[in-house]
C-alpha cells in the first residue's frame, strides 16, 4: 500500500504545558464517550476498559468516560463508577496501561441529576436542584422509559453531593489519573442548576447567574482542594438546548458566560467547550466561531474545542488562536492511532454506531490501527 508522505507542520501535533508539571505529546484529545462496557454487579471497569484506553494513549490527553461519583448519581446502564474502593483499584490497572505507552489520563466525574430514573434507586426519585420534569428518555434496566419529575434537594443535600465529587476525585487521584474533569453539560446535574428552566430555586443556589453557578464552583474548590492546581478541568456546553428548540436561551447563554468568566479565578487545567447544540446535529463552521468568538476572550486559561471538527477544522483553531487544544469523540473509537493518522494524513476509518453501546469487544477494541508507514515516509 502507498502512503502519502508528512505534509507540513500541523498545530494539532505541538506539544502543550498544561501546567502542574503537565506536558502532553500533542495537541489532540480523547473526548469522554459513554461506552457501557461495564457489565458488572461493581460497575468497575475491566481489562477490556484497559485495553481500550491504552489503545488511545497516542493522544496528548485521553478523558475517561463520565464515571459516577456515588450510587445516587447513576443514570445510564454499565457505566463505571469512582465511588469506591473497588472501582478505583479497577481504574489504577487502566491508568497503569495508558501510562506504560507514555499517555496522560483525566477522569470525569459525573451525576445524572434528573436525567436518570427510579429503576436506578430502587424506586426512589432522583435528585434535581427543583422537582421540574427535563422530559426526554433514558434506557434503565428495563428498557427505554420516560423520565419523570425529580424530588429538589434541600441546601444539606447539595452540600452532600458536593462532598461525593470530593470523595470520587480522591479516588481518582487513588487510581492514578493525572487529573479530573468536571461534567458540567448534556443536561446532567450542574447543566440543571445552570438552566433557568431547570432551576426555579430561590435561594442562594438560584435565582441569578451567580446562584445558578454556586453549586458549580463548590464542585470545583472542593476537587481542587483533593488534586490542587492545573489538574482539574470543566467540560460544559452553553448552546445545548431542551426540547424543540433549535438555540439556547439568552438566559443560559447568560449563566454560562458569567461561569467562563468566573473560572479565571480557578486554577484549572482547562475549560473544555462543547460546541453542541442538539444531540446528533452537526455544528457548522459559523456556530463553531460563533461559540468560540464568545468564550475564547472570557475564560483565558487553556480551552479545549469540541464538536464535529477533523484534521483540517482542528489545525485551523489552533492555528488561528480559537483554541489551544481540540477533543474528538466518534475519530477516536475508529482510529484509536488518531494522531498518527492525522500526522501521515492517512485514510480514517468509520465508527459504527450499532456497536457504541453493545458491550463486549466488538466495535471497542477491535478497530486496528493504520498500516505502519513506510521509513522513507517518517523522515521526508
Amino acid at each position: 500500500m502507498s502512503l502519502p508522505l508528512r505534509t507540513a507542520k500541523q498545530p494539532l501535533l505541538d506539544p502543550y504545558d498544561l501546567g502542574g508539571g503537565l506536558t502532553l505529546r500533542n495537541r489532540v484529545v480523547m473526548a469522554p464517550m459513554t461506552r457501557a462496557r461495564a457489565q458488572n454487579q461493581e460497575l468497575a471497569p475491566t481489562e477490556l476498559h484497559g485495553e481500550y484506553y491504552r489503545q488511545r494513549a497516542g493522544a496528548g490527553l485521553i478523558v475517561s468516560e463520565g464515571t459516577w461519583i456515588s450510587t445516587g448519581a447513576i443514570g445510564a446502564v454499565h457505566v463505571p463508577g469512582m465511588y469506591s474502593v473497588e472501582q478505583a483499584r479497577a481504574w489504577g490497572e487502566v491508568t497503569k496501561a495508558v501510562h506504560a505507552e507514555g499517555g496522560t489520563i483525566f477522569a470525569q466525574l459525573a451525576h445524572t441529576g434528573a436525567a436518570s430514573h427510579p429503576d436506578f434507586h430502587q424506586g426512589r426519585l432522583p435528585v434535581a436542584p427543583s422537582a421540574v420534569n427535563p422530559g426526554g428518555k433514558v434506557f434503565t434496566p428495563n428498557g427505554l422509559t420516560d423520565v419523570v419529575t425529580p424530588r429538589a434537594l434541600s441546601v444539606e443535600q447539595i452540600a452532600d453531593v458536593v462532598e461525593q465529587y470530593r470523595a470520587a476525585a480522591a479516588n481518582a487521584k487513588l487510581a492514578g489519573f493525572d487529573g479530573v474533569e468536571v461534567h458540567a453539560q448534556r443536561g446532567y446535574l450542574i447543566a440543571q442548576f445552570l438552566n433557568p428552566a431547570l432551576n426555579l430555586r430561590t435561594d442562594e443556589y438560584g435565582g441569578t447567574a451567580e446562584g445558578r453557578a454556586r453549586f458549580l464552583f463548590e464542585v470545583l474548590d472542593a476537587v481542587i482542594d483533593v488534586w490542587g492546581p492545573h489538574r482539574v478541568g470543566v467540560k460544559f456546553a452553553p448552546h445545548q438546548v431542551l426540547g424543540d428548540a433549535t438555540e439556547a436561551s439568552p438566559e443560559v447563554l447568560a449563566v454560562h458566560e458569567h461561569v467562563a468568566a468566573g473560572l479565571n479565578d480557578h486554577p484549572l487545567a482547562y475549560l473544555h467547550l462543547m460546541m453542541t447544540r442538539k444531540p446528533n446535529v452537526q455544528v457548522t463552521a459559523e456556530q463553531r466561531l460563533e461559540s468560540l468568538g464568545l468564550f475564547r476572550p472570557l475564560y483565558r486559561g487553556t480551552l479545549i474545542a469540541n464538536a464535529g471538527l477533523d484534521r483540517e477544522s482542528g489545525n485551523a483553531v489552533i492555528g488561528e488562536g480559537l483554541a489551544d487544544l481540540v477533543s474528538f469523540a466518534s475519530l477516536f473509537i475508529g482510529n484509536p492511532d488518531l494522531p498518527r493518522r492525522f500526522e501521515h494524513h492517512l485514510p480514517l476509518a468509520d465508527a459504527d454506531r450499532a456497536t457504541f453501546y453493545q458491550g463486549g469487544a466488538g466495535g471497542y477494541t477491535d478497530y486496528p490501527p493504520a498500516p505502519e508507514v513506510p521509513q522513507a515516509a517518517v523522515t521526508a
